[in-house]
């Protein structure tokens, strides 16, 4: 079994004292490949620096999530820039919009989502999209923009039968993490697995968010981490009625034809 969490927050405070330790763990899961996800300019320079230290192991977005679309500026978008120029960094994002939290205004998350569009067109590299509560705005801004860019993924989907069609029909791929495992907030999503076609479908973490809930047992910590990807597989290929191989072979190959991922070091020649 070869699983790749292509969104994986590694960056994030709560892995500083042991990272080394939720790489290996992960690695002895099955897990051999993490999306080390940028969510302003400074995570996305990190995201960077760790995906160039794991060659063949990690990779990097690079984006300002909507939350921050206020620190979109001229610097922000010259240092998006050339964070997209690195091989290292293989989409742009995390970017999209976000009318949950609504902690940018409207207009500035449009406007901030629009200028990272125009970095992925510039650079053929796909988006990591974010999307919630803005369905109508989001699919607007991505039907004008799809023939500019090269791909991209709706990540952590968790919307309708509705959402999830428009973004296939747009040739998306889509991103499922723990959310699926949530009795009360995913039970919508079961139905919807068997639709998405295998070459579309992508599998991620959130970590250190979203620990899945029908996971046991619990860490004490309640951190999510990559090595618990296996499980959401697991309930992802029940759902879509499918061995657990066959799903986890299907999103590892997807996810390294989005994002143009080269083969394990220990794969290759063979």
């Amino acid at each position: 079994m070869q699983l790749i969490d292509i969104g994986a927050n590694l960056t994030h405070e709560s892995f500083a004292h042991d990272r080394d330790v939720v790489v290996r763990e992960a690695q002895a899961a099955g897990v051999i490949g993490f999306g080390i996800t940028g969510t302003t300019v400074e995570l996305s320079e990190a995201a960077a620096t760790l995906a160039r230290a794991h060659p063949g192991r990690m990779f990097a977005t690079a984006g300002v999530h909507p939350h921050h679309a206020r620190e979109v500026d001229a610097d922000a978008l010259r240092a998006l820039s050339a964070l997209a120029a690195l091989p290292e960094v293989r989409a742009i994002g995390e970017t999209g919009l976000d009318y949950f939290r609504d902690l940018a205004p409207r207009p500035i998350q449009l406007q901030a989502f629009e200028r990272q569009i125009a970095i992925a067109a510039a650079t053929g590299k796909p988006l990591f999209l974010h999307q919630r509560d803005a369905h109508a705005d989001f699919l607007g801004v991505m039907r004008a923009a799809r023939d500019h860019v090269s791909g991209g993924v709706v990540h952590c989907f968790t919307d309708t039968r509705e959402a999830l069609f428009a973004y296939l029909d747009l040739d998306l791929h889509i991103g499922i993490t723990g959310w699926l495992c949530d009795e009360r907030r995913g039970a919508h999503l079961r139905e919807l697995m068997r639709h998405i076609p295998a070459e579309r479908l992508l599998v991620e973490t959130d970590s250190p968010y979203l620990l899945p809930r029908s996971l046991r047992p619990k860490p004490s910590h309640r951190r999510n981490e990559p090595k618990f990807l296996p499980h959401i597989v697991e309930e992802l290929a029940r759902d879509r009625g499918e061995a657990f191989e066959v799903t986890a072979a299907a999103t590892t190959a997807a996810a390294r034809a989005l994002f143009l991922l080269p083969l394990p070091p220990a794969s290759r020649g063979s």
